[in-house]
């Protein structure tokens, strides 16, 4: 089941301009080809700007703008995240916090699939670029279980971390499951990052490429594989906090460009 799984991986992402048409057996669920300038399509796309405080979650330090496109627009074919270094007039702004950025959530969920999201990555020190993904009905994390198919961080440029937490396997607890893999050109070029999501495992690639593999241990136990609900896609760009670490505010403003988002499932 694995190598067929990882040949699956392979044929998907290997060749991006044939990845419109789905291969025998699967079809394509859901995807954003940003081909409409202004701000991210509202049917497509939602903001959560739960995090307008200070102290946000890991410490972060930016907040989380809605509906602005300074921080979140289509140009040029790509979806822009743009993470910003403000002058503050009053404490009011941008709810005392320095930087302004962008965190976009599908309006979609899925349980199980192919997700694909071409992209170039920001690599100022501080910057914290993430696609990942979060259940639809999350009500207590991490038990609930998270995805993160691409991190990385702008003072490791070109370190590619994918991961996944639990209520076993968390970084609350040191206890998370990933792997690392360096794309030496991340911030200069765009690739495809993915996971492959079954009910066996999730497989983390890089331009068909696999670097990781979480096994589901098969215990029918929530705290080591909660994996088998639907998940929704999220696009951001936190700055600072526990992983972002020091921020060099000469390097901003700094982009995520996304050149287009993809869901595949098997029929």
């Amino acid at each position: 089941m694995r190598a067929s799984l990882l040949a699956l991986t392979t044929l998907l992402l290997a060749a991006p301009a044939m990845a419109q048409t789905p291969l025998p057996g699967h079809r394509l669920v859901w995807s954003d080809e940003f081909d409409r300038d202004g701000l991210p399509d509202p049917a497509r796309w939602r903001y959560d700007t739960h995090a307008n405080r200070s102290g946000w979650y890991n410490d972060e330090r930016q907040y989380y703008a809605a509906d602005r496109p300074e921080n979140a627009r289509v140009e040029n074919g790509r979806l822009i995240i743009e993470a910003r270094r403000e002058r503050l007039t009053e404490a009011a702004d941008f709810g005392g916090q320095a930087y302004t950025s962008a965190r976009m959530i599908s309006r979609e969920a899925w349980t199980y699939g192919v997700v694909q999201v071409r992209a170039r990555l920001p690599c100022g020190g501080g910057t914290w670029p993430a696609i990942w993904m979060l259940p639809k009905d999350l009500t207590s994390w991490p038990g609930d279980g998270e995805i993160d198919i691409m991190e990385h961080v702008g003072n490791r440029p070109g370190v590619v971390l994918g991961t996944v937490h639990t209520g076993a396997y968390n970084h609350v607890a040191g206890t998370q499951r990933g792997g690392e893999t360096v794309v030496e050109d991340a911030c200069d070029a765009f690739h495809v990052y993915a996971a492959t999501w079954t009910a066996d495992g999730i497989d983390f690639a890089i331009d068909g490429r696999p670097f990781y593999r979480f096994d589901n241990d098969g215990a029918g136990d929530r705290a080591t594989w909660p994996f088998d609900r639907p998940f929704e896609l999220i696009l951001n760009v936190a700055i600072g906090g526990g992983l972002g670490g020091a921020v060099d505010d000469s390097a901003f403003p700094q982009w995520l460009e996304v050149d287009w988002v993809r869901v595949w499932q098997a029929d």
